[in-house]
């Protein structure tokens, strides 16, 4: 006898849900209650939807799956960082991390499992891109971190970065739903202020999202401002060169009116000069902007190593000097392969 493949009830609606129960001779509302049980109350299973009698529960399970993830490792940081090995209901293994501060939790989620560019200096960008992940894989990330937000330092979940395994940008309409359901009341309410999307730099999704009219933040994986030591590093830059990700980020900021925040890292010998900080003042010129200076995180013994802190100091004063803002940020979970650049699924 052939078996039926089970729908994801999640990839549905609520108005869809609401007219599967509608088709099954029961009342519309009854669609609300199971959505409000899927992403307000992050329900694992039908089973656990109390308020719906056995028989309804044992007809979602008939026709439907909720396709969740499980937290598969969770590994703690000396410094309190917590690095979460994803599965999905496929196998695949993604990776989150929790950041946390005196003052906030921050989630940095994965939007790919593998990535879809080439950064020679990212250990995710090693693994091949398998797939994308769905809206709710993205959503179930942050709702795991903020479940243990709430347990290991008493407070909720208040930032999200996109910044863990993949380019979120070609990832793009799945990003957006999950960022949907994350910010609306009927799922995490959390403010869209409150979201980061880094990207490595996708022009034509840039100039996309300031159409879309999204409400959430920019930050740019740059690392040079120069393009022949761009493209060395990061060699997709010869398909998006600078001056079309400074066209798109000019379109963003006349569109958006919001800050551009560049990531950017100093390493030794590859951009650590006068000219390399005077070009990224240059390429910062055309829009309020805020540059992080990111310590390094190697990944091997290879030819990237973290820049002296004279060429650090050097970068701030020149930035500074031009009325740039500018942060230095120091890394968290090193030791346990969760900072910038080393999510690539050890865990052991």
């Amino acid at each position: 006898m052939e078996t039926i493949k089970k729908k994801d009830i999640r990839a549905l609606t609520k108005e869809q849900i609401r007219a599967f129960f509608v088709a099954q001779g029961d009342k519309a509302f009854r669609g609300n209650q199971v959505y409000e049980w899927l992403w307000q109350k992050g329900a694992h299973s039908f089973e656990a939807m109390t308020n719906l009698s056995k028989e309804t529960r044992h007809q979602l399970d008939t026709n439907f799956v909720i396709n969740h993830i499980k937290v598969d490792q969770m590994q703690r940081s000396s410094d309190g960082t917590i690095k979460n090995a994803v599965q999905l209901h496929d196998g695949l293994i993604v990776e989150s991390v929790l950041i946390p501060t005196k003052t906030r939790t921050t989630a940095c989620v994965s939007s790919q499992v593998g990535c879809s560019l080439d950064c020679r200096f990212c250990a995710t960008s090693r693994l091949k891109r398998m797939r994308n992940l769905n809206p709710d894989e993205i959503y179930d990330q942050v709702v795991a971190i903020d479940n243990e937000s709430r347990l290991y330092f008493d407070r909720k979940l208040s930032n999200i970065v996109f910044m863990g395994m993949g380019e979120p940008l070609m990832n793009y309409n799945n990003v957006l739903k999950a960022i949907d359901k994350i910010t609306s009341p009927e799922g995490l309410a959390m403010s869209p202020k409150r979201i980061i999307v880094s990207t490595s730099g996708v022009p034509k999704m840039i100039k996309k999202m300031a159409d879309d009219e999204v409400k959430f933040k920019l930050a740019v994986s740059l690392h040079s401002a120069i393009d022949e030591i761009r493209t060395s590093i990061m060699p997709f830059n010869a398909t998006f060169p600078l001056k079309d990700l400074r066209e798109a980020l000019q379109y963003w900021y006349s569109k958006t009116k919001s800050r551009i925040t560049y990531e950017y890292v100093v390493w030794d010998g590859i951009n650590d000069t006068q000219n390399d900080a005077n070009a990224l003042v240059e390429f910062c010129r055309f829009a309020p902007s805020k540059v992080n200076l990111i310590e390094y995180n190697p990944i091997d013994d290879g030819e990237f190593q973290q820049a002296s802190n004279k060429a650090i100091d050097m970068y701030v004063t020149t930035l500074e000097r031009s009325g740039i803002t500018v942060t230095v940020r120091r890394s968290r979970g090193k030791d346990i392969d969760a900072a910038c650049g080393q999510l690539a699924n050890k865990s052991n």
